[in-house]
């Protein structure tokens, strides 16, 4: 079994740089390439996950979304498509 402070010490790692946004992954790969475990960093980012995660705060309430027509004085002009127009151009 895995010290507890050793442990402890890659959940702060994985916590501390996934706050300033690096991937999970890279930082995976950059413990295992400096010679820890693969199963104790697996662990101990599972580990900091889940503690990130009771951390978060829970969103209670939805977004309210708004919608506002805008209405112009000028009237609406129903403009007749391309193949329309070019149809009855040969219609003539």
């Amino acid at each position: 079994m895995v010290d507890v402070s050793y442990k402890k010490r890659l959940m702060d790692y994985f916590k501390k740089n996934l706050k300033k946004g690096y991937p999970i992954d890279t930082l995976r790969v950059a413990l295992i390439n400096q010679g820890y475990l693969r199963p104790t960093v697996d662990e101990a980012a599972r580990e900091a996950i889940k503690d990130m995660a009771a951390e978060a705060p829970i969103l209670k309430e939805k977004p309210q979304i708004e919608h506002e027509m805008i209405i112009e004085d000028s009237p609406i002009v129903i403009k007749k498509s391309f193949w329309k127009k070019f149809i009855s151009f040969f219609k003539r």
